[in-house]
Order: structure tokens, then C-alpha cells, then sequence
């Protein structure tokens, strides 16, 4: 059976081809800048906005994984987001009906749903819509909306929704991944209240291979792992490290004020430690999130966050990423 997954080069992606691989699965991994590894798989380069590219990179394919995304706190000044996110998923879920893809799982997120509206997420809960909402958070939905589109055209599609995907072998610098190696080198000089639904790279992973085999065709499934707020991460960071977690603890109110200059800071630095009005929201608004569904009918199962921070410490120390700067 061969798998094509978008977005290989990415965090999510390299851990699913891993795990792909493990699996004696054939792998096509399609990206824009594909990462040379030593990884036994094909790589393509293509845009997910270039349907007839896809059409090549899907043929034969038995499942595409579509986890090509770009994701953003710091909102859409030169459109790419919306193109990736929204346009790479209409192409990338029309390509897969062109090529006779047999099941496309399209990885949406968290963020798809209006996160300020309820005060518990499930999958019938309302999607980002409004216009006052994060961009990220609106092409999220609206991706998914083209990838429902598609499903009444005929294609066989799934969609998981992870919440913050966190965990070893980033190898892109993401920036939660960037604030983990800050926190150990005690480069973060305050924290802000605050918090979020934190999930293990690996368990997302092995429940996106769960959707394909098990999902239902046009449903979607929430992928949760554990809520910690910023302080209660730091003290486990400085736990498995050793490192003593930054002493100040930000209000939001008062990071709010801050945040115009935050988001100036993070586009001309391009530094993810800048608490910018996006990132702000996102743990502002932080309900808890269901995944019964997703563990009724996929397995989903999350591992203890702890567990997920010792090997974040572990791997950063194995690749000499503490000596080094961010």
C-alpha cells in the first residue's frame, strides 16, 4: 500500500512517515522543500496549490495524508496562510479525486472550532467563522469546509482535529518547540497566565493511521491530550531539567497591552517568544476539549505530558540543541 503524505518535511509529517515506515508501508512524501534524511521513501516537490503536480504525486497512491499546513500567530500580511491553508486543501482534496486516491485524511486542528463560544469543544461544537477570530483559526475551518465539499463530490475523507501538538524530533524549530529549549537554557525571562491542550507528536501520529483504517468517511475527530497551563509546563521543564522556571507570571491583560509591539517583534524577528495578540487568544480561550469520539472509534490515546517532556529534554540533549542559540 502506498502512503503520500503532505507536509512530510514537517514536525507532524516526519513522525508519521517514521511511523509509516515502521509499518512496512511505501511512502511518497510530497513538500516544498523535501528534507534529505536517509528516510526509504520517494520525495516530490510540489505546491499544494499546483493541482496537476499533485495529480502526478498522487497517483497510485492507496491513502494521502494531507498535513501540509502553515500555521501563524502573527496574522496573514502576504496571504500565504489563507492559500495553504484554504487553497492547499481544495487542490490537495480535488488532486486526490483526479488521481482515485482511496481515503484522503486531512490533519485540521483545534483551532478550526470558535474556541470563545462554548465552554467545552466536541465535534458538533461551532467553527471559527467570525471575523474577529485569529486568521490561522478561520482557514483552518475553511479548509476543512473545502475538504467537505470535496467528500460530497465523491472523495473518501476523514479529518482529525489535534489540539497542540508538542513532543521530540522537531526538527523545524516549531515555536512551542522553541520555548521548551528556552525554558531549559532559562531564556525565558516571564511567563504569561494562561494555558492550553497539549498532545504528543507520536499520538497524533498513530491516530492519524487509526482515521485511515478506521474513520468514517466525512466525519471528523477531535485528538486531545492533556490541558496544562504555561506554569504548570515550566515547573515539569524544570523538573526533568533542572532549570528553575522563570520566576514572573504575566496577567493577560497586561500581555494584551503589549501585543502590538509583540507582533512587530515576532514578523521582524521572526523570534517565537513574543506573546502576540494570536498566541494570547489561544490561551486565553482554551476549553476543554472531548475526545471520546476519537477514542471510541479510533484508539486515540494521549500519553502522560511529563512523559512527552522527558523526551523532549532527552532529545534536545542528543541532538546538542541546549548549547546552542535559538
Amino acid at each position: 500500500m502506498v502512503a503520500v503524505v503532505t507536509g512530510a518535511s514537517g514536525f507532524l509529517g516526519s513522525v508519521l512517515v517514521s511511523q509509516l515506515l515502521d509499518a512496512g508501508r511505501s511512502v511518497r512524501g510530497v513538500d516544498l522543500a523535501p528534507r534529505p534524511d536517509g528516510l526509504d521513501i520517494d520525495w516530490v516537490r510540489a505546491d499544494v496549490g499546483d493541482r496537476e503536480a499533485l495529480r502526478r504525486a498522487f497517483a497510485g497512491a492507496d491513502t494521502v495524508f494531507h498535513l501540509a499546513a502553515l500555521i501563524s500567530v502573527t496574522g496573514d500580511p502576504g496571504g500565504r496562510v489563507w492559500a495553504t491553508n484554504v487553497d492547499g486543501a481544495a487542490t490537495s482534496a480535488a488532486a486526490a479525486i483526479d488521481a482515485g486516491v482511496g481515503r484522503f485524511v486531512h490533519c485540521s486542528s483545534v483551532h478550526a472550532f470558535d474556541l470563545e463560544a462554548v465552554d467545552h469543544i466536541d465535534e458538533a461544537s461551532p467553527r471559527a467563522v467570525a471575523p474577529h477570530l485569529p486568521v490561522y483559526d478561520r482557514s483552518k475551518a475553511a479548509g476543512e469546509r473545502a475538504v467537505q465539499a470535496a467528500v460530497e463530490r465523491g472523495l473518501d475523507a476523514v479529518i482529525v482535529n489535534p489540539t497542540g501538538v508538542i513532543g521530540p524530533f522537531d526538527f523545524e524549530r516549531s515555536r512551542m518547540s522553541r520555548v521548551f529549549l528556552a525554558l531549559m537554557r532559562r531564556r525565558l525571562p516571564a511567563l504569561v497566565h494562561g494555558g492550553f491542550d497539549w498532545v504528543d507528536v507520536r499520538d497524533v501520529a498513530r491516530s492519524l493511521l487509526a482515521a485511515e483504517e478506521r474513520g468514517t468517511s466525512g466525519e471528523g475527530y477531535l485528538l486531545p491530550g492533556k490541558h496544562a497551563s504555561l506554569g504548570e509546563l515550566a515547573d515539569c521543564v524544570a523538573e526533568v531539567s533542572g532549570t528553575p522556571a522563570p520566576p514572573i507570571t504575566v496577567p493577560i491583560w497586561l500581555a494584551k497591552a503589549g501585543s502590538p509591539f509583540a507582533t512587530f517583534m515576532s514578523r521582524t524577528t521572526g523570534s517565537p517568544l513574543w506573546s502576540t495578540s494570536e498566541s494570547l487568544h489561544a490561551l486565553e480561550f482554551s476549553p476543554p476539549v472531548s475526545g471520546r469520539k476519537a477514542s471510541a472509534e479510533l484508539g486515540h490515546v494521549a500519553r502522560p505530558l511529563r512523559e512527552t517532556i522527558v523526551d523532549i529534554h532527552s532529545e534536545s540533549i542528543r541532538q546538542g540543541l541546549l548549547g546552542k542559540a535559538l
